[in-house]
C-alpha cells in the first residue's frame, strides 16, 4: 500500500497557483490519510477560489492517475493569519515571526471564564453512551451558528472524543501570537477537542485529575475570540468531567440526551439529577432516534418504544425541545464540505434541529 511519505514525494511538484510556491516545500499539504486505495487531504490555499481549486485538483488528478490511485478526495481551507504571515517571511528569507509571549493582559482579555465575560454556555449530557449525544451536540451547534450566532464547541468526552470526525474535521489547530491555541472553524462553528492532539486514534489512558487539567486548558489556553455560545459535549454518566465542569462554570446551563427506552431515560436521569444538584439549569431533553420514518410513505415507526423523552422531561420539570428520527444525513464524501454526522440545513432532521436551536436561544 502506498504510503504518505511516498504520496508527498509524488505531489513534489504540486503549485499553489495564487502564489506559486510548492505545496509540499511549504508544507501546504496536511492531514494527510491513506486507507487502502482511497486518499484524503487538506491543502492550504492563499486564496481559495473556484478557479484555484479546480486547478489543484486538475494537478493532483494527473499526479493520481500516474500512481494508480483512484480516489483521491482534496478538502481545501485558507492560510490563517499567522500561517500567512509565516508563508509571507519564508519567501522573503525572513526568520520566521517568534511568537509573542503571553501577558496577564492577554490571559485576562481571552479567559472566558472571566467575571465580564458574555458568553453563554450550554453542556449537552446523557447518563449512558451510545444515545447519540455527540451527534446531537454537533448538530445543535451547528444549528445555532446558522442562526447568526458565534459558536464553540468543546469536545470534553475526553475518553470518547468523536466531534472532529463528525463534522469531517481533518485540520489541526494552530497557535496564535501569545501561544494560544486556535480552535479549528467547521460550519461556523470553532471546535476543540481531545482528538486533535491523540496521533492514529490512539487511546486516552489518564486518571480523574488529568482530565480537569485538560478541561481547565481547554478554557485558558484556548484562544475563542468573539463567541455568544460554547457548547460542551460532556461525558456519558456522572463523573469527573461533569463535576469538575458544575464547579468550573456554576452559571452553565444544560441539555439531557435520551432515547425513547425507558431504561434509557430511567439512566438519563441520574445526570439530569446531579445538574439539578448543584444549580445548573436544565432547559429541555432531546429524544433522540425517538422514531424510523418511513420515506416513501411517511409513516412513522416507533423502534426503541415511546414515551422516554417525554418521562424525563417531566420528571426534571423541564419540556422535550426536540424529538429526532433515527437515521444518517444524505452527505457523500466527494462533497466540498462533506460531514458523516451534520445534517444539511435544508433536509427534514435539519430543520428539526433549527427549530430546535430556535429554542434554545430563546431560552439562554
Amino acid at each position: 500500500m502506498l504510503t504518505k511519505e511516498q504520496w508527498l514525494e509524488q505531489c513534489a511538484e504540486l503549485i499553489e497557483p495564487s502564489v506559486g510556491v510548492n505545496l509540499v516545500e511549504y508544507q501546504l499539504i496536511r492531514d494527510v490519510m491513506i486507507q487502502k486505495d482511497r486518499i484524503a487531504m487538506t491543502v492550504i490555499l492563499s486564496e481559495r477560489t473556484d478557479e484555484i481549486e479546480a486547478n489543484v485538483r486538475e494537478q493532483i488528478k494527473t499526479i493520481a492517475e500516474s500512481t494508480y490511485q483512484t480516489d483521491v478526495h482534496v478538502r481545501f481551507r485558507e492560510l490563517t493569519d499567522a500561517e500567512r504571515a509565516e508563508l509571507l517571511a519564508k519567501l522573503n528569507g525572513e526568520p520566521t515571526p517568534a511568537p509573542k509571549q503571553k501577558t496577564h493582559a492577554d490571559f485576562v482579555k481571552s479567559d472566558i471564564l472571566s467575571a465580564d465575560s458574555k458568553v453563554k454556555f450550554l453542556a449537552v449530557a446523557s447518563g449512558k453512551g451510545g444515545v447519540g449525544k455527540s451527534t446531537v451536540t454537533a448538530n445543535l451547534a451547528v444549528s445555532l451558528a446558522r442562526q447568526g450566532l458565534k459558536v464553540g464547541l468543546i469536545d470534553a468526552d475526553i475518553y470518547g472524543f468523536s466531534i472532529p470526525d463528525m463534522m469531517g474535521i481533518t485540520d489541526r489547530p494552530t497557535m496564535d501570537e501569545a501561544n494560544k491555541v486556535i480552535p479549528v472553524e467547521r460550519y461556523g462553528v470553532k471546535v476543540i477537542s481531545m482528538g486533535f492532539f491523540v496521533e492514529d486514534n490512539s487511546p486516552v489512558i489518564w486518571r480523574g485529575p488529568m482530565l480537569g487539567k485538560m478541561l481547565r486548558n481547554f478554557f485558558h489556553e484556548v484562544n475563542w475570540g468573539d463567541l455568544d455560545v460554547l457548547l460542551l459535549d460532556l461525558p456519558p454518566g456522572t463523573g469527573d468531567v461533569a463535576l469538575d465542569l458544575h464547579q468550573m462554570i456554576p452559571q452553565c446551563k444544560e441539555i439531557i440526551v435520551t432515547t425513547p427506552h425507558a431504561t434509557a431515560s430511567f439512566v438519563a436521569a441520574r445526570a439530569g439529577t446531579m445538574a439539578v444538584s448543584t444549580n445548573h439549569e436544565i432547559i429541555g431533553v432531546v429524544e433522540n432516534m425517538a422514531y424510523y420514518q418511513c420515506g416513501p410513505c411517511g409513516a412513522k415507526d416507533y423502534v426503541f418504544g415511546r414515551g422516554g423523552g417525554a418521562k424525563l422531561a417531566e420528571e426534571l420539570h423541564t419540556e422535550i425541545l426536540a424529538q429526532i428520527p433515527l437515521g444518517a444525513p444524505d452527505n457523500h464524501p466527494s462533497e466540498r464540505d462533506f460531514s458523516p454526522s451534520v445534517y444539511k440545513a435544508e433536509s427534514t432532521t435539519g430543520q428539526i434541529y433549527m427549530d430546535a436551536a430556535k429554542r434554545i436561544i430563546d431560552k439562554l
